[in-house]
């Protein structure tokens, strides 16, 4: 009887079920915008109290319940849109046109992708347009940059507690094509994102800590992907001049009309030239051209063609790193014992902005090609395949020692390379929606090729006569990997667990090296309401080593792994208010050293952890203002108490601005960096100087120009834009002096630019 019980029980509920499942239909769309008809990503769809987010295609799906029902687009810098739907409808196309930016429109919505950065970059984008590569990487929260040999080398990178060198602990990329140069001979994961024409970006999207799938190498402390535009809304031209002969043309031409668009085609041509003396006695002669391209193509209703070019050149004079004790006296400096002790003045005491060693020079080039296809299948089946070819140069001719390893002939190195890179990204994804739930698969495989020919470090006079090879070979390097990623969301919970098999070859000097890497990944949100968002995320990550040091050995890591959590809250306790913070932790197998003579030795054990805040709020119609504050503890986990610091890693620091637009086109803001002191040296006995420094920006926009003022460092302050510790003998001298050594930073500096629209 029991039996017959539960059968009669188990019908009514599948009955039940069914009906349920009848009376829902899944309602597909496609956000676009009006002008370009390209795809908007991170639209919030608002529909019977539910809010999804688009994805990068532009594409939403979400169930509807009842025979019709009112739908809503809200999206940042966009006019909201609402419109009636019903279970009739198939796939809706739903043009966007752009307006005013107002907060109130954000809404927290669970979307793992970086949707909580999004918001972020989207407004700090759309409120302080950039005219540099520089200021694209400033405006991620807590991300500070700097230069030290001159303006044409990759900047050093400082984030959540690293002195990342110029990418170390970084993921960077271009339109999924990697920036980061594994063995690069200045650096492993050595990013130069020069070659980016600012005016060409779309997007770009952040995630600090490694907790991604789709982000492999150097991604310990986060990743920074940037997107191009697909389309112009319309061409420019600009020029811009300011103080120490510099000077900026960039243009961008659309190269297809309206009726092109309308049919899914788009085609524009961009193009820059820099040119500054910078504030040194020495001028700098620094020269960049680039040139970009694109082109895409929908073709027919499921496929879009992707094709884009670019190159860049550079060249340039840095003035280089001078020791403290170079410019005054009372300098502190470490004697052989680690003490620290008093330098007296110098006998021939230079300007901060002079140099010691002028033959010093630099040069670079980059060529670039990406094609990329996606197709939406039938069954909710997405597929992405994207090719991307590189070849690089690279020469520098640099010296931050002077006379300390060689009295006679001095110290200059000479550091050189070539290199092809040749990789392919896949995706294959697809997503199942049933009732309130929906599962996202995603098989991803990646595989990249360097090959790089006669990399080259050695030691040089100062009329570049060779004495001798630090290192010198051809180096081939593939990493492949393939990688799962599940993202389950039921109601108000996300839940995404994915991991990562990566495998390495290298090779150098007729020897050859393979390792294989698992990288597990969690993430969980808990979506509260459209204004409160939890969110803990924990995983492993990795970033690989130089292959000239993996053949060496000598006791360092191949592929050292990092292990790290964040316990984060995306919250809008007011409407115009939003707000990002998150307690984090990092742990890493091994540290990355880099020394003067080209060797990468092992820095030990690390530990890291800190909190992140960002908050965005609209005090008017016109009146916007934001505040990142990121704290971090850095240190060696195997050292004793006063020895565990980590060199130039950054403790403290913040960034915030008040930024405004008012409808007769008046436009700009005044924004600060603040980065604290920090150790210099592990002992902490050496110090890096902090430094606040003030920018102001003054635009009047019109439909057809636009007339624009920058000013930076607005209080004129006196402050160093890197310092490291260096053993270093000025001429005369009789031995080294360990101290630090510093790159000034610049001056007040003003510059105008006019740009027209058509």
């Amino acid at each position: 009887m029991n039996i017959f019980k539960k059968i009669w029980l188990l019908t009514i509920v599948l009955v039940f079920v069914g009906q349920i499942a009848k009376a829902q239909h899944l309602l597909t769309g496609h956000v676009i915008d009006s002008v370009t008809r390209q795809p908007v990503e991170y639209a919030t769809i608002t529909i019977e109290g539910k809010s999804i987010s688009t994805n990068k295609n532009g594409n939403f799906r979400i169930v509807l319940r009842k025979d019709s029902g009112v739908l809503t687009v809200t999206c940042i810098g966009c006019k909201s849109k609402t419109l009636t739907c019903g279970m009739t409808e198939e796939h809706l196309i739903i043009p966007i046109t752009r307006g005013k930016i107002d907060l109130k429109e954000v809404v927290i919505t669970p979307q793992l992708s970086g949707a909580s950065f999004h918001t972020l970059s989207t407004l700090d984008l759309s409120l302080r347009p950039v005219n540099s590569s520089q200021d694209l990487m400033r405006l991620v929260p807590g991300l500070f940059i700097a230069q030290h040999m001159g303006g044409g080398k990759a900047e050093q990178i400082f984030i959540r507690g690293f002195d990342a060198d110029h990418g170390t602990d970084l993921n960077v990329s271009v339109d999924g094509m990697p920036v980061n140069m594994v063995s690069h001979i200045h650096g492993q994961g050595y990013a130069d994102v020069h070659f980016l024409i600012p005016e060409t970006v779309s997007t770009y999207d952040f995630g600090k800590g490694p907790y991604y799938t789709c982000y492999g190498d150097f991604t310990t402390a986060g990743y920074l992907a940037y997107t191009t535009k697909d389309g112009l809304d319309k061409s420019l031209i600009s020029i811009e001049g300011g103080q120490f002969h510099t000077f900026r043309f960039a243009g961008l031409i659309d190269l297809l009309g309206e009726k092109a668009k309308q049919n899914g085609e788009n085609a524009y041509i961009a193009g820059e030239y820099n040119y500054t003396d910078g504030p040194f006695k020495l001028p700098e002669h620094y020269k960049r051209t680039s040139f970009f391209g694109k082109y895409t193509k929908q073709l027919g209703s499921n496929n879009k063609l992707a094709l884009s070019a670019s190159t860049f050149s550079t060249s340039w004079i840095p003035s280089g790193e001078i020791p403290e004790r170079a410019i005054a006296s009372g300098t502190t400096a470490i004697d052989d014992n680690g003490n620290p002790y008093t330098v007296p003045i110098s006998p021939n005491p230079i300007n901060r902005f002079g140099t010691i060693d002028s033959v010093q020079n630099g040069k670079s080039s980059r060529v670039n090609a990406i094609a990329k296809l996606s197709t939406d299948l039938k069954n909710n089946w997405v597929v992405e395949n994207q090719l991307y070819y590189t070849h690089y140069k690279f020469a520098l001719h640099v010296n931050s020692t002077f006379f300390a390893d060689d009295n006679i002939n001095g110290d200059v190195r000479q550091q050189g390379e070539e290199r092809d890179m040749l990789g392919y990204n896949g995706k294959f994804g697809k997503q199942t929606n049933w009732g309130n739930s929906s599962l996202t698969s995603t098989l991803r495989l990646n595989t990249r090729f360097d090959r790089t020919y006669g990399t080259e470090y050695s030691h040089v006079t100062h009329q570049y006569q060779f004495l001798d090879y630090v290192t010198l070979g051809d180096i081939r390097q593939n990493n492949t990997g393939i990688f799962l990623d599940e993202t389950l969301q039921s109601g108000k919970w996300l839940f995404n667990a994915g991991s990562r098999l990566d495998y390495f070859k290298f090779h150098y000097h007729d020897t050859t090296k393979t390792q294989v890497v698992i990288s597990p990944k969690i993430n969980i949100e808990y979506t509260a309401n459209d204004n409160v968002q939890l969110y803990l995320k924990a995983g492993k990550g990795f970033h690989s080593n130089n292959a000239i040091a993996v053949i060496g050995n000598n006791g360092i890591e191949t592929i050292p792994a990092a292990y790290g959590a964040d316990l984060g809250l995306n919250w809008k306790p007011i409407p115009h208010l939003y707000i990002n913070t998150a307690l984090w932790y990092l742990y890493l197998q091994q540290e990355f050293v880099y020394t003067d003579d080209g060797d990468i030795v092992p820095g030990g054990r690390t530990k890291r952890m800190g909190v992140d805040l960002s908050a965005r709020y609209q005090l008017a119609k016109w009146l916007f203002t934001d505040l990142n504050v990121n704290l971090a503890r850095p240190r060696l986990t195997d050292s004793t108490k006063n020895t565990g610091y980590l060199a130039l890693a950054p403790t403290f620091t913040s960034t915030g601005g008040l930024d405004f637009k008012f409808d007769n086109g008046i436009n700009g803001g005044l924004s600060y960096r603040y980065m604290h002191s920090r150790p210099g040296n592990n002992t902490n006995t050496l110090r890096a100087d902090g430094y606040y420094l003030t920018d102001l920006k003054l635009n009047y926009t019109q439909k057809r120009y636009e007339i624009g003022l920058t000013i930076e460092n607005l209080l004129n302050t006196k402050w160093n834009e890197f310092e490291a510790e260096e053993a270093t003998q000025l001429r005369g001298e009789s031995a080294p002096v360990d101290q630090m050594s510093f790159t000034p930073g610049t001056p007040f500096f003003a510059k105008l630019r006019v740009a027209l629209f058509f």
